[in-house]
């Protein structure tokens, strides 16, 4: 394991106006989202999972990252100081966001998953061109999908159809597809990311 010293970083002071837009009162400069990060309890099933369901492509790898001694994993990234990375995968999701995949070890690990209802819970939505055929391979896999595709028939978002599919460790993926757009963009000063945008 590689040990670490910890660089002294220097945070900019923000300040946030009622008055300004939501770029003007946020952190400056911000373009997208990056990546999506997930802790997985094995890398190599994490990448095939969003290589083989998803169509991700791995573009690097590197690690692994701990302090025997000090404190720098739990300054860095909040975590117990003995916490160790094993690994880290660095994933290309089509025209998305990146998933950065990590296999954790840590005294004081949690290995359940939240739900969808718990603090802390979350899910990632991949969009797809045809959601019927993404549930059919997703089952042909043997991944369990729970009920859809459900297709939205009013409010804002009319237009869209959703999937839920778990993940082999327990992670909630959503498909989700509107081909033809959905209702609230007719009058939306604020339009959503959609492919091709």
């Amino acid at each position: 394991m590689k040990k670490f010293a910890i660089a002294a970083a220097c945070a900019a002071c923000l300040t946030f106006s009622s008055a300004g837009t939501a770029q003007e009162a946020g952190v400056p400069g911000v373009r997208g989202i990056d990546h999506i990060g997930f802790t997985v309890p094995d890398i190599e099933q994490g990448i095939m999972f969003f290589r083989d369901v998803l169509g991700c492509e791995e573009a690097m790898r590197f690690g692994p990252f701990s302090d025997d001694e000090g404190t720098f994993m739990q300054d860095l990234v909040d975590v117990h100081p003995r916490a160790a990375i094993k690994q880290i995968a660095m994933m290309r999701c089509g025209q998305g966001s990146n998933i950065e995949l990590f296999q954790y070890s840590a005294p004081d690990q949690n290995t359940k998953m939240p739900r969808n209802s718990d603090y802390g819970g979350f899910h990632i939505a991949f969009y797809v061109e045809d959601i019927q055929a993404a549930v059919d391979k997703a089952k042909a896999l043997g991944l369990k999908t729970f009920m859809g595709p459900l297709e939205l028939k009013e409010g804002p978002a009319a237009g869209e159809s959703i999937n839920y599919v778990l993940t082999p460790w327990g992670a909630y993926i959503e498909l989700i597809s509107y081909p033809n757009g959905m209702a609230y963009e007719k009058d939306a000063k604020t339009r959503l990311w959609a492919p091709g945008e």
